[in-house]
């Protein structure tokens, strides 16, 4: 008889070097022992360097690719990336509420590493309208945070988006410096948790895709959020210290390994 796993609806952007996109959601979500089902967002011009372009695909060709996926598969969590245009958010907010409620994670992808932009302000001010009151946590690291909740303090911006609807904010902290990466859980009414690692090296190319999917796959398999996010942080972590040299850019993380 054929196995099951747990599937995650994945909608997000394709990155031409592997580092990043949906790419590194499919490896970390089967890694993570769990089956993507991969829809486009967008098609980039990128490398491991920066992003040159972008151009998102119509609205309606991903409502018909999610709508069929759904009609014959179960989806057990969805995880979102680069967007690519604001009409995509606006079309997907309506597919997922014939879904109907599922775990939902949002990495809100505005910028890359690089500074090549992935998000204009139509993009943002519909993610935070229509798409963050929807998510059971989103996941922004430093610059995202600062940007989308106000200000350069990190709980302040949490709580800006909490008070703005979001189900969770999962602050990382790999764009920060120091010896260790502190990621940081708020969610409404209740005491921040807080998690440590060992930074190694410096920035790595599609290393808050990783993390995100992988709690995504966690959600889908029914773990609480806080279980989902200490598995996913290890996974990610691994795949870090196994980074390869793709390009010229930032080292790639491996998610090439089944996780333990």
């Amino acid at each position: 008889m054929p196995n099951t796993r747990p599937q995650v609806l994945v909608i997000s952007g394709l990155d031409p070097s592997g580092g990043a996109g949906i790419q590194a959601d499919i490896q970390a979500i089967t890694a993570m022992g769990a089956h993507p089902l991969p829809v486009l967002s967008c098609l980039t011009v990128q490398d491991t360097c920066n992003v040159h372009g972008a151009e998102a695909v119509d609205p309606e060709l991903i409502a018909r690719q999610i709508r069929s996926v759904a009609a014959d598969s179960p989806i057990h969590a969805i995880k979102t990336g680069a967007m690519g245009d604001h009409r995509i958010v606006s079309m997907l907010r309506t597919v997922l509420d014939e879904l109907g409620p599922l775990p939902l994670v949002v990495d809100p992808v505005i910028k890359a590493a690089g500074g090549g932009e992935l998000a204009d302000g139509k993009l943002v001010a519909a993610m935070r309208s229509e798409l963050f009151p929807m998510a059971s946590v989103i996941t922004p690291n430093g610059p995202e945070l600062a940007e989308l909740g106000g200000s350069d303090d990190v709980t302040t911006s949490a709580q800006a988006l909490l008070d703005e609807g979001a189900g969770a904010v999962l602050a990382t902290g790999g764009h920060g410096t120091g010896p260790t990466i502190e990621n940081r859980l708020f969610r409404r009414e209740q005491v921040a948790s807080s998690w440590q690692l060992e930074r190694v090296g410096g920035e790595y190319h599609g290393s808050g895709c990783t993390l995100a999917a992988a709690i995504s796959a966690g959600l889908a398999e029914g773990l609480p959020l806080p279980e989902a996010i200490e598995h996913a942080q290890i996974f990610t972590e691994r795949a870090i210290r196994g980074a390869l040299r793709v390009g010229r850019g930032q080292p790639v993380p491996d998610r090439s390994l089944i996780n333990d």
